[in-house]
């Protein structure tokens, strides 16, 4: 029973905690702006030869930004699975709140984190992307749950 009982609950949380491992990890130096412009530039050269540095620029911007967005969209969707499956009534209530407590306070100390990172910058702007890459996920696994019960109903 106990091993049914962790193994659950593994499932429920190790992939939440393996993204937010791996957020943490993409603000790092290894995650800069420096370092993805080394697979941006040399792609969008090859697919575009005649880009100007000024396009390189607007195009990396709006790329690492979509990341910010996605990644944070990913941890939504984690932390709503694990919430709203856990064992602990209160979670499975409030799923929603949950998730958006642990977003909004994972972002800030994303950025927060970046602060020490001699080749990255804070931003409370990417923190507002993160959140709302983050909610925009929730929203939508909201709707999909509502939906689904709204057939159950009907059937």
């Amino acid at each position: 029973m106990t091993t049914l009982f962790t193994r659950r609950r593994l499932m429920r949380y190790l992939p939440l905690l393996l993204w937010m491992a791996f957020i943490f990890f993409a603000s790092t130096n290894s995650f800069s702006a420096s370092n993805t412009s080394r697979f941006i530039r040399p792609l969008l050269v090859w697919l575009f030869p005649q880009i100007s540095e000024e396009r390189i620029a607007v195009f990396h911007f709006l790329v690492r930004k979509a990341s910010h967005f996605s990644e944070y969209a990913i941890l939504g969707f984690l932390a709503a699975r694990a919430f709203i499956s856990s064992s602990q009534r209160l979670l499975r209530t409030y799923w929603i709140h949950a998730s958006i407590i642990l977003l909004v306070s994972y972002a800030l100390l994303d950025e927060f984190h970046q602060s020490f990172v001699s080749s990255r910058t804070a931003s409370i702007y990417d923190s507002l992307i993160d959140i709302a890459g983050g909610v925009f996920s929730l929203l939508c696994f909201a709707y999909l749950k509502g939906s689904k019960r709204k057939k159950l109903r009907t059937e």
